[in-house]
């Protein structure tokens, strides 16, 4: 918890073993993925599932959409504005609609920068 508060760049499960194995080499990758699915599902952090085999987690529990940088992978939040209710309504049909999150694709500014 306190490495995700720290770092909101929304590591992997592997990447969060290998930074707190880096002071203290005792927690096992088994570890590190029971905690974190115990913290997600008592809601303290958040597993965002984007493109690709690895879940990534953050401790940003507000409302809030995501940026996926298609050249480096950086994952940015993005502030959460609402999809209108018109457009909602009429791609869902008879659908319930629980809740959504945008995700966003494209080259973050450093990339973007970069191929200038």
């Amino acid at each position: 918890m306190d490495y995700l508060s720290r770092n909101p760049k929304h590591p992997t499960a592997q990447q969060i073993c290998k930074a707190i194995n880096r002071k203290d080499p005792r927690a096992s990758l088994a570890t590190v993925y029971k905690s974190l699915h115990a913290m997600a599902s008592a809601g303290l952090i958040r597993e965002v599932t984007l493109d690709g085999p690895a879940a990534r987690f953050e401790s940003n529990m507000a409302k809030h959409h995501h940026f996926v940088c298609e050249r480096c992978g950086r994952v940015e939040d993005v502030e959460w504005f609402t999809v209108p209710a018109l457009a909602q309504r009429n791609r869902l049909g008879r659908r319930t609609l629980r809740d959504y999150e945008v995700l966003i694709r494209g080259l973050c500014s450093s990339c973007s920068q970069s191929s200038s």
